[in-house]
């Protein structure tokens, strides 16, 4: 697996991306990381995104496996996930793996899906690899895809991240089948945490409602006037929501 990081010592932080992106959705997160964060931290791509080698079926336990194999199980762990990285953190937190996650923190969960969704979802999994003719027209791709038009430019190499090139030719580095992944059992998986767990999403997520956390999570946090990828527009008050861990006036 690809994975990046920094720091040192503890308490560890996971950051997991959403379906699409790559571990480099946070990379504007290094310098805040570097002042506010006492421990290590670690951004790994999910199998089958970036740098990260596929899977032959994906599942949500299967992708916690697969970043349960980079935690050291002395260290304390928080876990801070975006959309399908949440819920795999949710995954992390069950005590199946062997090792104890302090904090979850899932940021833009999609909690509820509809027949006409996952029959979209389906649909693309089985769809063949779409090759381009150029490194714009795949990163313009990229970014729909991964929900970041708008908030990334395509030349950035957090972009770049998200492509490959064979002869001459481009293509997103996601392995279609990931959007196969399914609808999470959010219930099952609430109850099953042997963490503290902290359901977020931005004001203009169109992906989740306030209504729909709240009913899972009283508690839940909304945050004013951000979209659903929360943590590219606005790193230091995503961040905020793991205070407690926080190095004071860093």
């Amino acid at each position: 697996m690809r994975v990046q990081g920094g720091g040192r010592g503890e308490p560890v932080l996971m950051l997991v991306h959403g379906l699409g992106a790559t571990g480099d959705v946070w990379n504007g997160w290094r310098t805040l990381l570097a002042e506010r964060w006492p421990g290590r931290w670690f951004a790994p791509d999910l199998p089958g995104h970036g740098g990260s080698a596929p899977l032959d079926q994906y599942s949500f336990t299967a992708l916690a496996a697969s970043l349960a194999e980079l935690v050291d199980s002395d260290r304390p762990l928080v876990v801070l996930g975006h959309s399908l990285g949440g819920v795999v953190g949710l995954s992390l937190a069950s005590g199946e793996f062997g090792f104890q996650v302090d904090v979850v923190v899932g940021m833009g969960i999609k909690v509820a899906w509809t027949d006409d969704e996952l029959d979209r979802a389906r649909t693309l999994a089985q769809r063949p690899i779409t090759w381009f003719a150029s490194r714009d027209e795949a990163a313009a791709r990229y970014l729909r895809v991964s929900g970041l038009d708008g908030l990334l430019r395509e030349s950035e190499d957090a972009v770049s991240a998200g492509l490959r090139e064979e002869d001459g030719r481009w293509r997103l580095a996601l392995d279609p089948l990931a959007f196969a992944v399914g609808a999470p059992d959010m219930a099952g998986l609430l109850a099953a945490a042997r963490a503290r767990v902290v359901l977020a999403r931005g004001e203009h997520d169109q992906m989740v409602s306030s209504a729909q956390l709240t009913r899972l999570q009283p508690s839940a946090v909304t945050l004013p006037g951000l979209g659903h990828n929360a943590h590219v527009e606005d790193p230091e008050r995503v961040l905020s929501l793991l205070e407690p861990y926080l190095v004071a006036g860093g």
